[in-house]
């Protein structure tokens, strides 16, 4: 598991100075691709394949980068803006396509996330939104945890009247062994201030999600 690491940056615009700006990078040790490549190879032999094989002659190299690939995020700086219209209602984007790996069985799971907030002092731009929905998607994760760490991270560092997240993933440790419940769908929320306090708000929030509850 992974940590994210928070700073900010101060931007300045010739003689002006505009708001700090968070720019999220994950506290991770990089992927040794070669390694891992050596790893997959030896996972190969003991499955009892043909590691001579001309089909899996590229195997190892491609699970590496695949890997690589899901288990890193690049760094990217969350853009907020002076809330000066006073917007005080619900911001939501609905149905953010997200893929990770599960801890437990190094399966993906994918799904869809619903990420809301009610603005206070400063409102988000909605492309990030989705960025931190991806940024902490990388890695190894539980859906748990990965729908709290994306809730939190727009609570603290948005100072937001409130927040909510839900996620719905299907599992491939549930889908192709085990039970086999192929289309399954685990559904998980995260809620914060109004939203966790207001059952009003909070059915807004999942009548606008399209979540039933």
């Amino acid at each position: 598991m992974t940590s994210t690491a928070w700073s900010l940056e101060d931007h300045h615009d010739g003689g002006a100075t505009r708001a700090p700006q968070l720019r999220l990078v994950h506290d991770a040790v990089p992927v040794d691709v070669e390694a891992a490549a050596d790893a997959v190879r030896a996972l190969l032999r003991a499955l009892g394949q043909d590691i001579g094989s001309e089909h899996l002659a590229d195997t190892p190299r491609r699970v590496a980068a695949a890997y690589a690939e899901l288990l890193t995020s690049g760094p990217f700086t969350l853009t907020t803006f002076p809330n000066d219209d006073r917007y005080d209602e619900l911001v939501l984007v609905r149905e953010v396509p997200f893929r990770s790996l599960c801890e437990h069985h190094l399966l993906p799971f994918h799904g869809v996330a619903h990420v809301g907030y009610l603005p206070a002092e400063r409102i988000v731009g909605l492309s990030k939104l989705a960025r931190v929905v991806e940024h902490f998607s990388r890695g190894l994760q539980v859906q748990e945890r990965l729908t709290q760490q994306i809730a939190d991270c727009l609570q603290s560092n948005l100072h937001a009247r409130g927040v909510a997240v839900v996620l719905e993933a299907e599992h491939m440790c549930m889908s192709l062994r085990g039970i086999r419940a192929a289309g399954t769908r685990t559904v998980t929320s995260a809620l914060r201030g109004l939203h966790r306090e207001h059952a009003a708000t909070r059915a807004e929030f999942f009548a606008l999600a399209g979540i039933r509850h």
